[in-house]
């Protein structure tokens, strides 16, 4: 006797994988449309506030400079 997986399991590992990469699929889909989203509304809300998206999310002193030299979280100052 073998330890071969008999038709009906191969067939049916193989329907499971169908169906996990669908859902896969579908999940990377909606996780890029949303960050397309977040990026739009970013820039839609620096043009109409003038603040940037670095600075919306609280990483604007990183970005102005001030607090990478102070922290000296970069390499060189600005």
């Amino acid at each position: 006797m073998t330890n071969t997986p008999s038709n009906d399991q191969t067939l049916d590992t193989s329907a499971e994988q169908v169906t996990l990469m669908d859902q896969l699929k579908q999940v990377e889909l909606f996780n890029g449309r949303a960050a397309m989203l977040g990026i739009v509304i970013g820039i839609v809300v620096e043009g109409l506030t003038g603040v940037g998206i670095a600075h919306q999310i609280g990483l604007g002193a990183l970005v102005d400079g001030y607090a990478a030299c102070r922290t000296q979280f970069l390499p060189f100052c600005f």
